[in-house]
């Protein structure tokens, strides 16, 4: 009888029964009470449909969010004590897992000289200190990158139930703003005490939570349904983009674009080979990125310096998959105005890492005027920007 009540099913339904609660009342113990022999049942596994099934219902991510603490927070110990594979060290994920460990250093040593500063903010010197570790703290962004650009798009190509990534990837949009914050104020000396201390501590609660969700729920998820080839290429996607710590040992030597056609194609205003097609649009200083008419993305350039990361994963993901759920709304209205035919571009400029960013997207369309997908068009304008006069001469 108890294999029967221990099925997948069940503790999934008991999972909702709780979520429900939760998202009602903002509080479990009547649920703690009466279900503590249950409690210890659940398996990681568990949770990756039950968000999958919470986000599919369409509630609110602020929502998603406190639901995911809080029921994380009731089942921490059956999670936390499930035996789970171990990756190797120098795998993908094994790398993942070193780097989150490093993470977790630079926040140990954050801890100390961030009490210093709280009893003493006018301390030049502690505050100097304090913003060389959350530096060091950023480059951890990277981790995050990684798995926004290599993994999550292997996993919405391999599971029915993924869509648990989109509330990580909302924390993580949570840790970028809240780093950048926290820098900004102790580098400008203008410090908000109180937005200071709480950025500080969603920085520290989300980076820790985000560690022990990835190692003792995705990852060993991961690798029960990943296939090795996958992991190659997503190994190599990674070495690409840079891990923020720990390197791995791989080299540059497996390059996917083996073969290259030299077969010259009519472009309609001349002739060229699929190599010069590459080089040209490699040597425009702007990213580029095609989606077609079905939302999927086909392509994207690779110039010297890429102001956002694309990686060969994203091919065939759908283009709603590519951005965070905070601002997904945005990029769904741009392109269903341009499938119907109201707008034929947008425009939006941002300052990032003290550049300016120019990124426009225009829609596609054929000879009888259908829609045939979008291009994305993103540039640093710092230099046109500030453009004045003429320049008729070379001066260089």
């Amino acid at each position: 009888m108890s294999e029967f009540t221990n099925t997948k099913a069940k503790r999934i339904s008991k999972l909702k029964e709780v979520s429900i609660l939760i998202l009602k009342t903002g509080n479990a113990k009547s649920f703690i009470d009466a279900n503590k022999d249950f409690i210890p049942t659940v398996i990681p596994t568990d949770f990756i449909e039950l968000f999958d099934e919470i986000i599919k219902e369409g509630h609110k991510m602020l929502d998603v969010k406190v639901l995911t603490n809080k029921v994380l927070n009731v089942f921490y110990e059956p999670i936390r004590d499930y035996k789970r594979i171990e990756p190797k060290p120098d795998t993908f994920l094994g790398l993942l897992e070193q780097n989150n460990s490093e993470m977790e250093q630079v926040l140990n040593k954050i801890r100390p000289v961030f009490k210093a500063f709280v009893k003493d903010v006018n301390n030049k010197k502690i505050g100097i200190e304090l913003a060389e570790y959350f530096k060091q703290l950023e480059v951890f962004v990277k981790h995050y990158t990684i798995k926004e650009n290599v993994l999550f798009p292997i996993i919405e190509k391999t599971w029915n139930d993924y869509r648990c990534l989109q509330i990580m990837w909302s924390f993580q949009d949570d840790i970028r703003r809240n780093l950048k914050t926290v820098i900004t104020q102790l580098t400008t000396e203008e410090l908000n005490i109180k937005q200071f201390n709480k950025c500080v501590g969603d920085i520290f609660f989300n980076m820790l939570a985000i560690k022990f969700r990835e190692e003792k729920i995705l990852f060993p998820y991961i690798l029960e349904t990943i296939t090795q080839r996958q992991f190659e290429t997503m190994n190599r996607e990674g070495f690409e983009l840079g891990y923020p710590y720990i390197k791995p040992s791989l080299t540059k030597n497996d390059t996917s674009a083996s073969g290259i056609d030299r077969d010259m194609v009519n472009l309609g205003t001349g002739n060229v080979s699929v190599e010069q097609i590459k080089l040209i649009f490699n040597h425009l200083p702007v990213d580029i990125t095609f989606v077609d008419e079905n939302n999927k993305v086909c392509f994207f350039s690779t110039p010297p310096k890429r102001i956002f990361p694309r990686t060969t994963a994203i091919i065939g993901r759908e283009v709603s998959n590519c951005h965070p759920p905070e601002s997904v709304h945005v990029v769904e209205q741009i392109v269903e105005s341009f499938r119907k035919g109201e707008k034929d571009h947008a425009d939006f400029w941002i300052k990032m890492r003290g550049e300016f960013i120019l990124i426009q997207y225009f829609a596609v369309r054929d000879e009888q005027k259908n829609f045939k997908g979008v291009i994305e068009v993103s540039q640093e304008i710092s230099e046109i920007k500030a453009l004045e006069g003429e320049k008729r001469l070379l001066d260089w």
